[in-house]
Protein backbone atom coordinates (compact mmCIF):
# COMPACT_ATOMS: atom_id res chain seq x y z
CA UNK A 1 0.00 0.00 0.00
CA UNK A 2 2.15 3.21 -1.36
CA UNK A 3 0.94 6.69 0.06
CA UNK A 4 1.69 9.23 -2.98
CA UNK A 5 2.30 12.46 -1.84
CA UNK A 6 1.27 14.97 -4.56
CA UNK A 7 3.27 18.02 -6.58
CA UNK A 8 0.79 19.78 -9.19
CA UNK A 9 2.98 22.15 -10.62
CA UNK A 10 1.17 25.71 -12.11
CA UNK A 11 3.50 28.33 -13.24
CA UNK A 12 6.41 26.54 -12.03
CA UNK A 13 4.91 26.31 -8.47
CA UNK A 14 3.64 23.65 -6.62
CA UNK A 15 -0.04 24.31 -6.36
CA UNK A 16 -3.44 22.83 -4.95
CA UNK A 17 -6.82 23.21 -6.84
CA UNK A 18 -10.56 22.96 -5.65
CA UNK A 19 -12.26 20.61 -7.91
CA UNK A 20 -9.56 21.04 -10.46
CA UNK A 21 -10.82 25.03 -11.32
CA UNK A 22 -7.16 26.31 -12.34
CA UNK A 23 -9.20 29.83 -10.93
CA UNK A 24 -9.00 28.13 -7.79
CA UNK A 25 -5.56 27.43 -7.24
CA UNK A 26 -3.37 28.37 -4.04
CA UNK A 27 0.24 28.46 -4.17
CA UNK A 28 2.06 26.15 -1.34
CA UNK A 29 5.55 26.43 -2.68
CA UNK A 30 7.70 28.69 -5.20
CA UNK A 31 10.21 25.42 -5.34
CA UNK A 32 8.50 22.12 -6.57
CA UNK A 33 12.14 20.74 -6.17
CA UNK A 34 12.28 21.82 -2.27
CA UNK A 35 8.94 20.00 -1.70
CA UNK A 36 10.07 17.07 -3.38
CA UNK A 37 13.02 16.86 -0.73
CA UNK A 38 10.83 17.64 1.86
CA UNK A 39 8.47 14.32 1.16
CA UNK A 40 11.44 12.55 0.39
CA UNK A 41 12.86 13.40 4.33
CA UNK A 42 9.42 12.58 5.71
CA UNK A 43 10.39 9.07 4.52
CA UNK A 44 7.72 8.72 1.36
CA UNK A 45 8.75 6.40 -1.22
CA UNK A 46 6.88 7.15 -4.02
CA UNK A 47 6.35 11.14 -5.88
CA UNK A 48 2.50 11.83 -7.61
CA UNK A 49 3.68 14.67 -9.85
CA UNK A 50 1.06 16.15 -12.76
CA UNK A 51 1.85 19.56 -14.73
CA UNK A 52 -1.50 21.14 -14.76
CA UNK A 53 -0.55 23.31 -17.36
CA UNK A 54 0.19 21.04 -19.68
CA UNK A 55 -3.01 18.82 -19.19
CA UNK A 56 -4.75 22.08 -20.72
CA UNK A 57 -2.32 22.86 -23.49
CA UNK A 58 -1.93 19.03 -24.04
CA UNK A 59 1.97 19.30 -24.50
CA UNK A 60 4.49 19.51 -21.30
CA UNK A 61 4.57 22.74 -19.90
CA UNK A 62 6.63 22.33 -16.52
CA UNK A 63 9.47 20.46 -18.15
CA UNK A 64 11.87 22.50 -16.49
CA UNK A 65 10.47 22.22 -12.71
CA UNK A 66 10.36 18.16 -13.30
CA UNK A 67 13.39 17.74 -14.49
CA UNK A 68 14.60 19.79 -11.17
CA UNK A 69 12.76 17.18 -8.78
CA UNK A 70 14.20 14.69 -11.03
CA UNK A 71 17.49 15.88 -9.79
CA UNK A 72 17.15 16.13 -5.84
CA UNK A 73 15.31 13.08 -5.38
CA UNK A 74 15.95 9.28 -5.66
CA UNK A 75 12.37 7.77 -4.83
CA UNK A 76 10.61 7.08 -7.96
CA UNK A 77 8.12 9.57 -9.46
CA UNK A 78 4.72 9.36 -11.97
CA UNK A 79 4.40 11.93 -13.95
CA UNK A 80 0.80 13.17 -15.68
CA UNK A 81 -0.27 15.84 -17.55
CA UNK A 82 -0.19 17.02 -21.20
CA UNK A 83 1.35 13.33 -22.23
CA UNK A 84 -0.56 12.49 -25.53
CA UNK A 85 1.91 10.89 -27.76
CA UNK A 86 4.58 8.31 -27.69
CA UNK A 87 7.44 11.05 -28.30
CA UNK A 88 6.61 12.44 -25.33
CA UNK A 89 5.95 9.13 -23.60
CA UNK A 90 9.46 8.39 -24.43
CA UNK A 91 11.32 11.51 -23.71
CA UNK A 92 10.15 11.30 -20.05
CA UNK A 93 10.84 7.97 -19.65
CA UNK A 94 14.22 8.71 -20.93
CA UNK A 95 15.11 11.35 -18.52
CA UNK A 96 13.53 9.00 -15.02
CA UNK A 97 10.57 8.92 -14.86
CA UNK A 98 9.10 5.91 -13.53
CA UNK A 99 5.77 5.88 -14.60
CA UNK A 100 3.82 8.16 -17.13
CA UNK A 101 0.27 8.54 -16.39
CA UNK A 102 -1.84 8.85 -19.64
CA UNK A 103 -5.25 10.52 -18.96
CA UNK A 104 -6.96 12.25 -22.14
CA UNK A 105 -5.24 10.45 -24.63
CA UNK A 106 -6.60 7.27 -22.77
CA UNK A 107 -10.26 8.55 -23.91
CA UNK A 108 -9.56 9.92 -27.17
CA UNK A 109 -6.71 7.28 -28.27
CA UNK A 110 -6.78 4.01 -26.43
CA UNK A 111 -4.25 2.86 -28.76
CA UNK A 112 -1.72 5.07 -28.05
CA UNK A 113 -1.86 3.61 -24.21
CA UNK A 114 -1.96 0.38 -25.49
CA UNK A 115 0.97 0.53 -27.61
CA UNK A 116 2.93 2.81 -24.95
CA UNK A 117 2.14 -0.20 -22.07
CA UNK A 118 3.35 -3.20 -24.79
CA UNK A 119 6.56 -0.71 -25.40
CA UNK A 120 7.49 0.29 -21.71
CA UNK A 121 5.73 -2.48 -19.44
CA UNK A 122 4.55 -1.65 -15.68
CA UNK A 123 5.30 1.69 -16.69
CA UNK A 124 2.36 3.01 -18.38
CA UNK A 125 -0.67 4.53 -15.54
CA UNK A 126 -3.91 5.49 -16.58
CA UNK A 127 -5.46 8.37 -15.34
CA UNK A 128 -9.44 8.61 -15.05
CA UNK A 129 -10.88 11.76 -13.34
CA UNK A 130 -14.57 11.30 -13.10
CA UNK A 131 -17.52 14.14 -12.62
CA UNK A 132 -20.90 12.47 -11.28
CA UNK A 133 -19.69 9.03 -12.67
CA UNK A 134 -18.46 10.42 -16.06
CA UNK A 135 -15.10 10.90 -16.98
CA UNK A 136 -13.65 14.10 -17.76
CA UNK A 137 -10.57 15.47 -20.05
CA UNK A 138 -8.97 18.75 -21.67
CA UNK A 139 -7.55 19.28 -17.59
CA UNK A 140 -11.21 18.27 -16.37
CA UNK A 141 -12.70 21.28 -18.10
CA UNK A 142 -14.98 19.13 -21.00
CA UNK A 143 -16.76 16.29 -19.78
CA UNK A 144 -16.56 12.95 -21.73
CA UNK A 145 -20.33 10.57 -22.22
CA UNK A 146 -18.07 7.13 -20.87
CA UNK A 147 -17.94 6.07 -17.12
CA UNK A 148 -14.56 5.42 -15.19
CA UNK A 149 -15.38 1.62 -15.81
CA UNK A 150 -16.10 1.24 -19.54
CA UNK A 151 -12.83 3.00 -20.06
CA UNK A 152 -10.76 0.92 -17.64
CA UNK A 153 -12.32 -2.40 -19.10
CA UNK A 154 -10.51 -1.26 -22.49
CA UNK A 155 -7.16 -2.14 -20.98
CA UNK A 156 -7.99 -4.82 -19.25
CA UNK A 157 -5.04 -7.26 -21.19
CA UNK A 158 -2.92 -4.19 -22.13
CA UNK A 159 -0.41 -4.37 -19.37
CA UNK A 160 -1.18 -0.84 -17.91
CA UNK A 161 0.13 -0.81 -14.40
CA UNK A 162 -2.28 1.19 -12.35
CA UNK A 163 -5.26 3.19 -12.75
CA UNK A 164 -5.38 6.63 -11.00
CA UNK A 165 -8.92 6.95 -10.44
CA UNK A 166 -9.72 10.97 -9.07
CA UNK A 167 -13.25 11.94 -7.91
CA UNK A 168 -13.29 15.57 -9.28
CA UNK A 169 -16.18 16.82 -6.91
CA UNK A 170 -13.64 15.98 -3.90
CA UNK A 171 -10.93 17.07 -5.27
CA UNK A 172 -8.54 19.55 -3.25
CA UNK A 173 -11.53 19.83 -0.82
CA UNK A 174 -11.01 17.88 2.01
CA UNK A 175 -14.06 15.78 2.39
CA UNK A 176 -12.57 12.48 2.18
CA UNK A 177 -12.11 10.11 -0.54
CA UNK A 178 -15.18 8.45 -2.51
CA UNK A 179 -14.03 5.31 -0.83
CA UNK A 180 -17.42 3.37 -2.50
CA UNK A 181 -17.18 4.04 -6.14
CA UNK A 182 -13.08 3.64 -6.27
CA UNK A 183 -13.12 0.14 -4.71
CA UNK A 184 -15.70 -0.61 -7.04
CA UNK A 185 -13.98 0.38 -9.66
CA UNK A 186 -10.94 -1.68 -8.63
CA UNK A 187 -13.11 -4.96 -8.04
CA UNK A 188 -14.57 -4.82 -11.11
CA UNK A 189 -10.90 -4.83 -13.06
CA UNK A 190 -7.93 -6.57 -12.59
CA UNK A 191 -5.23 -3.44 -12.93
CA UNK A 192 -4.53 -2.07 -9.74
CA UNK A 193 -6.41 1.27 -8.33
CA UNK A 194 -4.97 4.13 -6.74
CA UNK A 195 -7.64 6.48 -4.84
CA UNK A 196 -7.27 10.05 -5.34
CA UNK A 197 -9.51 13.12 -4.57
CA UNK A 198 -10.10 14.78 -1.54
CA UNK A 199 -7.70 12.61 1.36
CA UNK A 200 -8.59 14.27 3.96
CA UNK A 201 -6.84 12.96 7.27
CA UNK A 202 -5.77 9.90 9.03
CA UNK A 203 -9.08 8.10 8.70
CA UNK A 204 -8.70 8.10 4.76
CA UNK A 205 -5.28 6.32 5.75
CA UNK A 206 -7.21 3.55 7.71
CA UNK A 207 -9.74 2.73 5.50
CA UNK A 208 -7.15 2.84 3.11
CA UNK A 209 -5.38 0.22 5.25
CA UNK A 210 -8.83 -1.70 5.85
CA UNK A 211 -9.92 -4.94 4.42
CA UNK A 212 -12.91 -3.33 2.19
CA UNK A 213 -9.49 -1.79 0.65
CA UNK A 214 -7.54 -4.08 0.14
CA UNK A 215 -7.70 -4.36 -4.05
CA UNK A 216 -6.07 -1.21 -4.14
CA UNK A 217 -2.37 -0.29 -4.59
CA UNK A 218 -2.57 3.36 -2.68
CA UNK A 219 -3.75 6.49 -2.42
CA UNK A 220 -2.70 10.27 -3.12
CA UNK A 221 -2.32 12.43 -0.79
CA UNK A 222 -2.46 16.54 -1.68
CA UNK A 223 -4.02 19.35 0.10
CA UNK A 224 -4.31 17.24 3.29
CA UNK A 225 -0.29 17.02 3.62
CA UNK A 226 0.18 20.79 2.89
CA UNK A 227 -2.02 22.11 5.25
CA UNK A 228 -1.02 19.82 7.92
CA UNK A 229 -4.29 17.92 8.62
CA UNK A 230 -2.24 14.80 7.56
CA UNK A 231 0.65 14.59 9.59
CA UNK A 232 3.08 12.31 7.44
CA UNK A 233 5.16 10.73 10.24
CA UNK A 234 1.61 8.77 11.69
CA UNK A 235 0.36 7.96 8.49
CA UNK A 236 3.14 6.47 7.34
CA UNK A 237 3.48 4.53 10.55
CA UNK A 238 0.65 3.62 10.04
CA UNK A 239 1.46 2.07 6.50
CA UNK A 240 4.22 0.41 8.09
CA UNK A 241 3.21 -1.42 10.93
CA UNK A 242 0.65 -2.99 8.34
CA UNK A 243 3.04 -4.11 6.01
CA UNK A 244 4.69 -5.76 9.06
CA UNK A 245 1.73 -7.20 10.59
Amino acid sequence: MILFPAIDLKNGQCVRLEQGDMARATVFNLDPAAQAQSFAAQGFQYLHVVDLDGAFAGKPMNAHAVEAMLKVVKMPVQLGGGIRDLKTIEAWLSKGIARVIIGTAAVRDPALVKEAAKAFPGRIAVGLDARDGKVAVEGWAESSQVTALDIAQRFEDAGVAAIIFTDIARDGLLKGINWDATIALAEAISIPVIASGGLASIEDVKTLLSPRANKLEGAIAGRALYDGRLDPTEALALIGAAKAA
